[in-house]
């Protein structure tokens, strides 16, 4: 692996200042994947995924709602100040998220608004690749999801996000 960065021969501070943002605001992730002991896989994007995953489903529920909290509303009040992590405001960006007509700020804030209200945290979806057209169209087929099933389907949208997040780091 000469020349790549191979995790699995990183200090643990030097593994949580390089993956700690791997998950939105939650470095525990890292750390605990870290402190586990990290396989030899790990040394690519899919293996690293792998064993960070690991410990996001071992987690407690309130901690895997923690992380779901983490995330911004897509097009939200936190993207429209500017305070967006570098990797959401890039992701967005990517969409298009960050250069909507009023109408579909409009459209953005009142689905934000409905899905909170339905489900008591943020539509996460993985936006890399994806157009503005069909974020809307998933927004509003997954409002008609019950709340563990819309759980399940977040969790699994932030570790499409991580996944995408390492493949930029790793090969």
């Amino acid at each position: 692996m000469t020349g790549q960065l191979d995790p699995c021969a990183l200090s643990r501070a030097d593994f949580v200042a390089t993956f700690g943002g791997i998950f939105e605001h939650s470095p525990w992730i890292a750390e605990a994947a870290f402190d586990a002991g990290l396989p030899a896989e790990a040394k690519d994007a899919a293996g690293l995924h792998e064993a960070l995953c690991a410990v996001l489903r071992s987690a407690p529920r309130d901690r895997q709602k923690a992380l779901i909290d983490a995330h911004p509303d897509l097009a939200g009040r936190l993207a429209l100040a500017g305070r967006l992590t570098a990797e959401s405001n890039k992701e967005q960006a990517s969409a298009g998220l960050d250069a909507l007509t009023e109408d579909e700020l409009a459209r953005f804030t009142g689905l934000n608004d409905a899905y909170r209200a339905r489900f008591g945290f943020p539509f996460i979806t993985a936006v890399k690749g994806r157009g503005k057209a069909e974020i809307l169209a998933a927004f509003e087929r997954r409002l008609d999801n019950d709340p563990e099933a819309e759980f399940a389907e977040a969790l699994a949208q932030i570790e499409r996000i991580a996944l995408l997040r390492l493949q930029d780091l790793l090969p």
